[in-house]
């Protein structure tokens, strides 16, 4: 797909132009240097957001108006990328070849009602809108141990590097919730929209003149960035013997999440090996983690990897059976072990360049996954697909035994569960 970009002083646009697609999607992102403190407050500014606006004073008449457009679906997100906190705001919405002429430009407009025209007297957000987003907000927080899987990566990560940027909590955190009043998330909304890199992606079926106007002439940032700093964390000390810290839960499942850090990596090693790695260790159903641990010893329910790249870590998480936890750690470290001893054969190297060509053709058919990836290449300069596909082909066997000699275990995260395996 052909991706225009322009640079408009405030902000960057990018255009990814295409008749694959019945609609419109448009992705707003902002990305700043995280700060702590800061992360309650955005999770509050955009549920706030999406409860009413200057001219739509309820949820209710946003919901309407959402209808009359063609069930236009505007929804937010907020996240942590490396040192970034990365907030985005986004639209899609059916061509108008599937409903009437002007309902995008129109939807367009509805969007920025939300986004540039908040409910907002005095410099203070509507109080009632504030109460009923921190109530529910409050409700969340306290909850949070009961989904397991989310809350045992929380603590893990809290566990594995308590002073990084890594262990910050993106659902943010109840004593922060409790000193925010509304004027203070009005004041984050100002940081945001005044001070936030911004990033301004639209894919699908439109006229490219005509879509580089309706952006000039809705989206009024007037205030021009520069970059900030690097995206990818420091690489954290990594600890000579693993760390091992369990904790006691209420919930039926137990949950096992494994920190793997790693240094010293090469580009071509970053791009393309540790992809590979991911997918033969445990990114999908014929990984070893997945044949040996689940299939083979019913060590466990589920168990898969990933990849934090701009952490520079490994992460192994399973849902077990508590009785099974010290043979499940083991195991898990003996495959680690083959792999470090050349245990990897060219028929799983063969099948992981597969998987991984497949992913990347698959890319291209959601646009919300298109979105990312080009986020992903303008942004944090990752390779383009075309080259990743050609240059995965020369990741060798050597490759890969080399790569897995760089990962170690470092923090073994417990949390304890019952007896009773239940699925995820």
């Amino acid at each position: 797909m052909e991706i225009i970009n322009k640079d408009l002083g405030s902000f960057h646009l990018h255009l990814i132009p295409t008749d694959q697609f019945k609609t419109i999607t448009l992705k707003v992102i902002f990305h700043a240097p995280i700060e702590k403190d800061k992360i309650t407050k955005r999770n509050l500014l955009l549920d706030l957001l999406l409860q009413s606006s200057l001219n739509y004073k309820s949820r209710r008449e946003l919901t309407i108006q959402a209808e009359e457009l063609y069930s236009v679906d505007i929804y937010t997100n907020n996240q942590r990328l490396g040192n970034y906190m990365v907030t985005s705001m986004n639209m899609q919405v059916l061509n108008d070849k599937f409903t009437e002429v002007g309902n995008m430009e129109k939807a367009i407009c509805f969007f920025c009602e939300l986004l540039f025209h908040p409910d907002v007297l005095n410099q203070t957000f509507s109080k009632k809108n504030f109460d009923l987003v921190s109530k529910n907000t409050k409700i969340a927080l306290e909850s949070i141990k009961e989904e397991a899987s989310n809350y045992a990566m929380i603590r893990m990560a809290e566990e594995f590097s308590s002073d990084s940027i890594f262990s910050y909590r993106m659902m943010g955190y109840l004593e922060d919730l409790e000193k925010i009043d509304e004027k203070e998330v009005y004041r984050s909304y100002l940081d945001m929209i005044q001070n936030d890199l911004v990033d301004i992606f639209v894919v699908g079926d439109f006229d490219v003149s005509n879509m580089i106007s309706l952006i000039k002439k809705n989206f009024k940032f007037k205030m021009f960035k520069k970059e900030k700093g690097p995206y990818e964390l420091d690489c954290i000390k990594i600890r000579r013997n693993p760390y091992f810290y369990k904790e006691s839960s209420s919930n039926n499942q137990s949950r096992l999440v494994m920190a793997c850090p790693y240094k010293s990596l090469s580009s071509f090693e970053e791009n393309y090996v540790l992809p590979l790695f991911n997918i033969i260790l445990g990114g999908g159903v014929d990984s070893k983690l997945f044949r040996e641990v689940r299939e083979k010893y019913s060590l466990c329910y589920s168990i898969h990897s990933m990849v934090k790249r701009l952490d520079h870590l490994f992460i192994i998480t399973a849902g077990i059976d508590l009785e099974n936890a010290s043979k499940t750690i083991a195991l898990i470290k003996d495959i680690f072990g083959d792999c470090r001893k050349g245990k990897i054969s060219e028929g799983e190297l063969m099948t992981a360049k597969e998987y991984y060509t497949s992913s990347l053709e698959e890319i291209c058919e959601v646009e919300e996954r298109f979105i990312t990836e080009v986020f992903f290449e303008e942004v944090l300069k990752i390779p383009k697909i075309d080259v990743r596909r050609e240059e995965i082909l020369k990741v060798t066997r050597q490759d890969l035994i080399k790569l897995s000699k760089k990962i170690k275990i470092d923090t073994i995260y417990l949390l304890e569960g019952g007896n009773i395996l239940e699925k995820d």
